[in-house]
């Protein structure tokens, strides 16, 4: 060695799982626990247009006309972010990517800066017990506290623990059949995926019907492991 310094790429991980398999809370908990950043591809774009970046510009022209934003666009859009100060400590991709091809673009725009994929997590659950968890959860109208008939059920029926508020709603597409068509589409689109980074032996697998705890120690084990 000749005494430079060695400049550790920023960690980028992924979490994949189905509709109610936990990815938004375990997200929360990794940011709170490494200082990673959590991106979304729906708030980077809603970000972009509002700040009128050049490929900002370039998603709000097609998403005003009724189109998809292109995989180009959005990876134009994650790099500008991705070079922002507060991604340094390492990001949480969410909802990005969702196909093979994505995958393998996302893997060329990180080897420019000298970056990879460390971990694709994979929150696994039971189907049918997932469709139980989803159909059966609802929240409070005022301040927004997560509720479930039987998982997690407030101390007092109808009265919300953290505001008192009495206003509990549902969202409408919590429904049996919905959740389970939900989940059959996410096995289909994300099982390439799987493959791919396993392949790539980036691949691990949590299994999220655990408590939210465990399943965070776990996931957190994965990112020591995969980051060190």
């Amino acid at each position: 060695m000749d005494g430079a310094t060695v400049v550790q790429a920023a960690p980028v991980l992924i979490l994949l799982g189905p509709p109610g398999a936990g990815k938004g809370t375990q997200a929360r908990l990794l940011e709170e626990r490494f200082g990673l950043v959590q991106l979304s591809t729906g708030d980077l774009l809603r970000a972009a247009v509002a700040a009128g970046t050049e490929a900002g510009k370039a998603a709000e022209s097609v998403m005003k006309a009724g189109g998809l934003v292109s995989d180009e666009i959005v990876l134009a859009i994650l790099a500008d972010r991705l070079a922002e100060p507060d991604c340094a400590q390492g990001v949480i991709l969410d909802g990005f990517p969702r196909t093979t091809a994505q995958a393998e673009a996302l893997d060329a725009l990180l080897a420019e800066s000298g970056q990879c994929i460390n971990a694709a997590i994979s929150l696994d659950v039971d189907d049918v017990k997932m469709v139980i968890r989803i159909s059966g959860r609802f929240t409070c109208g005022t301040c927004g506290e997560g509720y479930h008939e039987t998982l997690k059920p407030p101390k007092q029926k109808g009265i919300c623990d953290q505001c008192g508020g009495s206003k509990m709603m549902r969202r409408a597409d919590d429904t049996a059949e919905t959740a389970m068509a939900r989940l059959d589409a996410y096995h289909v689109q994300t099982e390439p995926l799987i493959e791919y980074y396993r392949a790539k032996r980036a691949l691990s697998c949590v299994n999220a019907m655990q408590a939210i705890d465990r399943v965070a120690d776990q996931i957190a084990k994965i990112v020591e492991e995969k980051t060190a």
